[in-house]
């Protein structure tokens, strides 16, 4: 791998930023990438044979962020587990990307917490940097 993206889980499910989806594709070969633009258009993947999904993650959305997230974790995993390899990212592969990283290293159960998930994520993606919003929304999903 050339790029800025990273692998999450073996050579399944890489994170990044948007800048990097081109090079999951090209390089990583992922065939599902999920994107987490609410600001993101239609255009900007012109690639062929290729499922892009978005789900706007965005401060100032009408659907509450913890449900945008539990969204975009499952339609990373729904991917994972179709054996699909699968690209996530947002604007700069910090903070809703790594709310998803969090959020897929639980589901996955290679995590037993938020912070324990946080830690894995930032260890495999230094940039990584959630805010409180997002904390909020994971702790609504995995702190029950």
């Amino acid at each position: 791998m050339s790029g800025n993206y990273q692998a999450l889980v073996g050579d399944q499910i890489f994170f990044g930023g948007a800048a990097d989806a081109e090079e999951m594709i090209s390089e990583a070969h992922c065939e599902v990438i999920v994107d987490l633009r609410a600001e993101a258009a239609e255009g900007d993947y012109p690639y062929k044979n290729i499922t892009r999904i978005q789900v706007p993650i965005g401060d100032h959305s009408d659907t509450p962020q913890s449900e945008l997230i539990d969204q975009a974790i499952n339609h990373v995993l729904d991917a994972y587990n179709s054996g699909k390899k699968v690209g996530f990212h947002c604007g700069g592969g910090k903070g809703r990307t790594g709310a998803v990283a969090i959020g897929t290293l639980i589901k996955l159960g290679l995590a037993d917490s938020i912070d324990d998930a946080e830690q894995q994520a930032k260890s495999i993606r230094s940039a990584i940097s959630i805010r409180p919003p997002q904390r909020e929304a994971l702790e609504k999903l995995f702190d029950k």
